[in-house]
C-alpha cells in the first residue's frame, strides 16, 4: 500500500451499510445545530451548559469539527457509518474525532488490532484528500495501534493525535497539508510528544482552546485517575507545541449521562469552535444508541 493517495473528494464512495449517511452527507448541513430543550448537565469547571442537540449516531457518533470555508462555519460530523469504502476494503475499520482548521480537516483512521500503522486523511479547502499512514513509533511504551483523534493547533502547524488505555502522552505530527514541511509522498512519522503530567484513560477526543490549552474527552470509566468516571480533561501547556512540550492536566467535571435508557454511555468527540463554543458527543446505552447526544457549553 502507498504512504500517500491523492484522491477527488467527489469520488468518495460510502460502505453499502452506510447508504442513510450518503443522503445525510450530500445534503449542505447548517452552519450550527439547534440547541433544544434536553436534559440538563452540570457545569464542567468554567464552562456552563446552553442546551443540547440529537443526531443520527450512523452519521455522527464518533467526532465532530468546526470548519471555517468563504460561506462562514459549518459542522462536520464524523460515524461509523461515514468510512469510504475504499479506505474500509483497505483495513481502515475505524475513524475517530476529526479535527479541523483555516479550511482543512483532518481525519483519524486505525486498522484491526495488531496493525503497525496508522492512517490521517487531510481534506484540502479545495476538497482534495490526502492519505498518510503513520508506521508506529518506537516509543516506550511501544506506540499502540490506536487512532482515537485527530486536533490541529492554532497555528496550524501540529497535528495532535492519541492513543487509547492508560496514557502519559500525546502524540505530535507536523501537519500533513501540502505546502508544509511534510512532503506528500512519504509518510508520516512521529514529530514529538505531549508528556503529561499525570496518567489519562481512554481519551476519545482533544481539541485546542488557545496555542497552550487543550479540552479532551475520557471514556475512562473509572474514578481512580481523577475521582469521576468519564470526565472532561483540561491540559495546559508549558509553552506552545515547538513540536515537543510539557502538558499539565485538570479534570473539569464528569460528562453527562442522561438518557431513558439505562446502561453504559460512550463519550466520544469534542470541538471547540471559533466562536468559544464547546461541543461534546455522549453515546447512550441501548436501545438509546442510535442517536448520539451532542451537548454544548460557553466559558464563563
Amino acid at each position: 500500500m502507498r504512504s500517500c493517495r491523492l484522491r477527488a473528494a467527489g469520488s468518495t464512495v460510502l460502505p453499502i451499510l452506510a447508504v442513510v449517511a450518503a443522503l445525510v452527507l450530500t445534503t449542505a448541513p447548517p452552519a450550527r445545530a439547534a440547541l433544544l430543550p434536553g436534559p440538563a448537565p452540570g457545569s464542567l469547571g468554567p464552562w456552563h451548559p446552553t442546551g443540547s442537540y440529537v443526531r443520527d449516531s450512523l452519521t455522527s457518533n464518533q467526532g465532530l469539527a468546526t470548519v471555517t470555508t468563504s460561506v462562514g462555519p459549518t459542522t462536520v460530523y464524523r460515524g461509523s457509518g461515514t468510512i469510504p469504502l475504499p479506505l474500509l476494503l483497505q483495513g481502515w475499520q475505524h475513524i475517530g474525532d476529526p479535527g479541523a482548521r483555516g479550511g482543512y480537516v483532518v481525519d483519524a483512521y486505525q486498522g484491526p488490532a495488531g496493525a503497525s500503522s496508522k492512517l490521517y486523511e487531510v481534506t484540502a479547502p479545495t476538497g482534495q484528500q490526502y492519505d498518510f499512514v503513520h508506521p508506529l513509533a518506537p516509543l516506550s511504551p511501544p506506540e499502540l495501534y490506536n487512532n482515537s483523534f485527530a486536533a490541529v493547533s492554532p497555528d496550524g502547524r501540529w497535528l495532535v493525535s492519541g492513543e487509547w488505555l492508560a496514557m502519559r502522552r500525546l502524540l505530535v505530527f507536523r501537519l500533513p497539508a501540502p505546502g508544509t514541511p511534510q512532503p506528500v509522498s512519504q509518510p508520516l512519522p512521529l514529530a514529538g510528544v505531549i508528556t503529561l503530567d499525570r496518567t489519562v484513560r481512554n481519551v476519545q477526543g482533544c481539541d485546542f482552546v488557545t496555542d497552550r490549552q487543550l479540552l479532551c474527552s475520557s471514556d475512562d470509566p473509572g474514578t481512580d485517575l481523577f475521582g469521576v468516571a468519564k470526565p472532561l480533561l483540561q491540559v495546559d501547556l508549558a509553552q506552545p507545541l515547538g513540536p515537543d512540550a510539557a502538558g499539565a492536566v485538570t479534570a473539569l467535571g464528569p460528562l453527562p449521562q442522561h438518557s431513558l435508557c439505562t446502561g453504559t454511555f460512550e463519550t466520544e468527540g469534542i470541538d471547540v469552535a471559533p466562536d468559544g463554543e464547546l461541543r461534546v458527543e455522549v453515546v447512550p446505552p441501548a436501545p438509546c444508541v442510535i442517536t448520539t447526544r451532542v451537548y454544548a457549553y460557553r466559558r464563563s
